[in-house]
């Protein structure tokens, strides 16, 4: 069993599946793809995210040897290694999977808009809905907590204009029982919410972003179709900076640093360079970490081809002038002067922090925690768990970029399918 189907989750399950190994694949999203789903482009090579991870959700989907179960949870673990006993918790969909055909037509006529969590609440979507264009499986979900059938008993507007008659909403949720040989946790991280450091402004002050609403901004599938404006007058930026370390190594909120911030600020300002080359992007910084192959030349090269200026400086706060542009005050590291230029929008880079669940998680599973709350691997064993059978990868564990999140997907279901080996 692989339990999280982002791009760790897929390259995990795909490695056994071309074994001839049999891989159960528990998603609680409506779709697959995780975080990956909602990037525009991925570092060092600047290609398009969906472009590479489109071909994985096909083959995970296909695959014989792979059987997804999403909108589905964990509930229980019991057991040993080599043979475990899941119960997992499949929620309702409200729509047929095997009758639709994802032709929209219920979107259209679905009156309730509900904040869409995927586009992180930049726009609306509907109550019944698919969580990106190109989301496998290919099928909608309909939004219990915000359909006007479930909460007011009224509507039901999908069920007629649904020729194929795919909407259903006597399903209910149901649990099913797996016996399991080995067990991949590959669930993920969540976004750090810098609310709290008041002085940086965001939630206060409008064309203050994070860096993953910065992301949907800017992606062609986005809410803004691409073209980048800021959002309190829509106005094209042509100052741009991006603060980093927003939450990580600080002890008052994440001591570790996340490891990529360094690499992904340096991508959003050469994508943001590459859709206006009118813009100009500074990116202030404590310490640049650029650890993997090829990454100091692609910091180099926004630098030289991409109007990229690094600031080493420690940013004590930000505020708007009378027009929402925002000012940034902070203390220049080399010639220790205060200085506050001026920006039309200010990108927080904020850290990798763990799933909200992950403790409760952990209780299920019956493995152990950091002191961060990431799930705590052994030291010269990084993929194994503090209990046999169950291993771990990607951010789960700790954080790191997609192409260390696949290496380590697949160290980890190496160590899996020994264990099925030998079952």
């Amino acid at each position: 069993m692989v339990v999280g189907a982002g791009i760790a989750g897929i390259q995990a399950s795909l490695d056994l599946a071309e074994r001839g190994i049999k891989v159960e694949l528990v998603e609680k999203n409506a779709c697959i793809g995780g975080r990956m789903a909602q990037l525009d482009k991925t570092f060092p090579t600047n290609d398009c995210s969906i472009c590479i991870l489109a071909p994985k959700l096909a083959e995970c989907s296909r695959h014989p040897n792979i059987t997804l179960h999403v909108l589905s949870e964990v509930q229980s673990v019991e057991g040993s290694a080599g043979n475990f006993t899941v119960k997992v918790l499949k929620h309702a969909r409200y729509v047929k999977e095997d009758e639709c055909i994802n032709c929209g037509i219920c979107v259209e006529k679905c009156p309730m808009r509900v904040e869409d969590d995927f586009d992180m609440q930049l726009r609306k979507r509907r109550a019944i809905y698919i969580d990106y264009v190109q989301g496998v499986p290919a099928i909608m979900s309909i939004d219990k907590e915000k359909c006007l059938w479930f909460t007011k008993s009224a509507c039901r507007i999908c069920e007629k204009v649904c020729e194929r008659e795919a909407i259903d909403f006597e399903q209910e949720d149901k649990e099913i029982e797996l016996n399991i040989a080995s067990i991949i946790v590959a669930t993920g991280y969540d976004v750090f919410d810098p609310t709290a450091i008041s002085y940086l402004g965001y939630g206060r002050l409008p064309n203050v972003v994070t860096s993953l609403e910065f992301e949907r901004m800017i992606s062609a599938s986005g809410p803004l179709g691409g073209h980048l404006t800021r959002p309190f007058d829509q106005k094209e930026p042509k100052n741009l900076a991006f603060i980093n370390c927003v939450g990580s190594r600080d002890i008052k909120n994440n001591p570790y640093c996340s490891s990529c911030c360094c690499m992904y600020t340096t991508k959003e300002a050469m994508i943001a360079y590459e859709h206006n080359s009118n813009i100009r992007t500074s990116i202030f910084y404590i310490d640049l970490r650029a650890g993997g192959k090829g990454f100091r030349d692609y910091i180099q090269r926004g630098c030289d081809d991409y109007a990229i200026t690094y600031i080493k400086g420690k940013v004590a706060k930000i505020l708007q002038d009378e027009q929402r542009n925002p000012i940034v005050f902070y203390e220049d590291t080399d010639t220790f002067e205060v200085k506050q230029p001026k920006f039309d929008l200010v990108v927080l880079a904020t850290s990798m922090v763990p799933k909200k669940d992950a403790v409760r998680m952990s209780e299920i599973l019956g493995i152990n925690v950091d002191d961060c709350n990431f799930f705590k691997s052994m030291t010269y064993h990084p993929q194994k768990s503090s209990k046999e059978g169950i291993f771990l990868c990607g951010t789960c564990r700790a954080p790191m970029d997609i192409p260390n999140s696949v290496v380590d997907a697949s160290g980890a279901a190496a160590k899996a399918a020994e264990i099925v080996m030998r079952v």
